[in-house]
């Protein structure tokens, strides 16, 4: 026995919004996102590492409908990123161990929080 569908209506309302999401400007909304983590990790980043302090970044990408924010840190020794080195601790070149300190996550966590609200704000508001 074969299907079939009746449709009456329209899909105005759907291709409205469709056209109205593809004009927001998610990529602006995260820039400002990614600057305001770029300060919490700045304002995170222990005291004493100055130089990592002032290393933050961020790039923003675009793949498809996909959008990353990747935060950077550009001080570097030795081949290995600092930011990582007081996030996780590292071995010392006398066979001791420094002890990493968490302050990257309890930082850029409010920005996720930020950045989920906003976004969803754009798309319920379109």
């Amino acid at each position: 026995m074969p299907a079939s569908f009746n449709h009456r209506g329209s899909f105005d309302n759907l291709e409205s919004f469709l056209k109205r999401m593809q004009r927001a400007d998610i990529g602006r909304l995260l820039a400002m996102y990614a600057q305001d983590g770029v300060a919490a990790l700045a304002s995170a980043t222990p005291i004493d590492s100055s130089e990592t302090q002032s290393m933050w970044g961020y790039e923003i990408n675009q793949t498809g409908t996909t959008i990353t924010i990747t935060w950077t840190n550009d001080n570097i020794n030795q081949g290995f990123p600092v930011a990582i080195m007081l996030q996780y601790g590292y071995g010392t070149g006398t066979g001791g161990y420094v002890a990493g300190r968490d302050y990257i996550n309890p930082a850029i966590r409010p920005i996720f929080d930020s950045i989920a609200d906003g976004v969803w704000k754009v798309v319920t508001s379109a």
